[in-house]
């Protein structure tokens, strides 16, 4: 299915690749429909922004959560904890955005911005990544949850029957056991955060440019195409543009999980 999804993209953006070079394309920095002019390098640097940001936010702080539901919690805080994490998961991404409008935006712009000497409005790529950070947080939570409760007890009763403290138990013996299932948990949710639209859309600032600092706006691509599409079609080469947006964005989530694939496959052959 992916397959096709992708040949019926590279066909409709054909146009734009036999009138422009595919490096200049994707190198070029000058984002204007009106002039012909279809630089992808500010939405690729936009999406990988915002996307990095989430990652190191929600990577640490998820792994943290789930070993601490898994092996200090007591049982009444897990019943309560993990329902409200998969309500979390089902809230509408726009409800996400709302949201950071309302806090995320103001705290980057009134307070967070100002120590650093930043006078952006607070609709940045930090904004972008918080708020795609918390979007994700559910569902790494609770792949990670279960492949910590698959590990066996007596993996865990053996290191501390040699004298190992609980902690060194989870670094050295939990965490090992566990590693391939929780990067295959990271690659998940990372694979949602690279497509994830409305709620990035919202706060991100939406100007086709390069950050340089994380309080500068982005545009990712999702936004882009769901900013642009069924407007200005007839300027030439611009619906071409937006598939080879959706091209574009389609075969970065699939070397990143292909990529992602391969060192887990090490991972396990060491294992």
């Amino acid at each position: 299915m992916v397959v096709f999804i992708g040949i019926g993209l590279f066909i409709k953006s054909l146009p734009l690749l036999k009138d422009q070079n595919l490096f200049t394309i994707l190198s070029g920095s000058t984002w204007s429909p009106l002039k012909g002019q279809f630089g992808f390098l500010p939405f690729i640097t936009g999406t990988v922004s915002v996307t990095l940001i989430a990652l190191v936010i929600a990577a640490p702080l998820c792994l943290l959560s789930s070993i601490y539901l898994v092996e200090y919690a007591s049982a009444l805080l897990k019943k309560t904890v993990l329902p409200l994490i998969n309500v979390l998961a089902a809230i509408p991404p726009v409800l996400y955005g709302v949201w950071g409008i309302l806090f995320v935006v103001p705290l980057i712009s009134n307070y967070i911005g100002s120590i650093f000497g930043s006078t952006n409005a607070g609709y940045s790529i930090l904004s972008g990544g918080i708020v795609l950070a918390v979007m994700i947080f559910p569902i790494m939570i609770s792949i990670i949850v279960e492949v910590l409760q698959t590990i066996p007890p007596d993996l865990k009763a053996a290191s501390l029957s040699l004298g190992a403290t609980r902690w060194e138990t989870i670094q050295k013996v939990i965490l090992k056991k566990a590693r391939p299932g929780i990067i295959a948990a990271i690659v998940l949710a990372t694979s949602r955060a690279f497509g994830e639209t409305i709620a990035v859309l919202m706060v991100c600032g939406n100007i086709p440019q390069i950050p340089k600092s994380l309080f500068d706006a982005g545009y990712p691509i999702p936004a882009l195409i769901a900013n642009n599409f069924g407007e200005m079609m007839s300027i030439p080469h611009y619906d071409a543009a937006l598939m080879f947006a959706a091209l574009l964005l389609l075969t970065i989530i699939f070397l990143f999980n292909l990529i992602s694939r391969l060192i887990l496959n090490k991972l396990e052959e060491k294992a």
